[in-house]
């Protein structure tokens, strides 16, 4: 049974951003998909995980969160 690359413990990965500013972990021996850049790695999957965990803090994309703001007049 073969292990699907994204939960591979002792791979090695990036972590990549979109133009929304939503975040995935990204096994490094696959290319990069158009529209995302690596911001981080290559690094293990946990230092990557840690890294998500840490600076993704508001899931919502950034269209919407700036539609929401500029509704609020912020």
């Amino acid at each position: 049974m073969s292990v699907n690359p994204f939960d591979d413990e002792d791979g090695r990965f990036y972590v990549l951003i979109n133009e929304e500013e939503q975040y995935s972990l990204w096994p490094a021996f696959a290319e990069i998909p158009n529209g995302w850049t690596s911001i981080f790695g290559e690094e293990s999957r946990a230092a990557c995980i840690d890294y998500i965990t840490e600076n993704w803090t508001d899931m919502r994309p950034k269209s919407l969160r700036v539609a929401m703001a500029e509704r609020a007049g912020v």
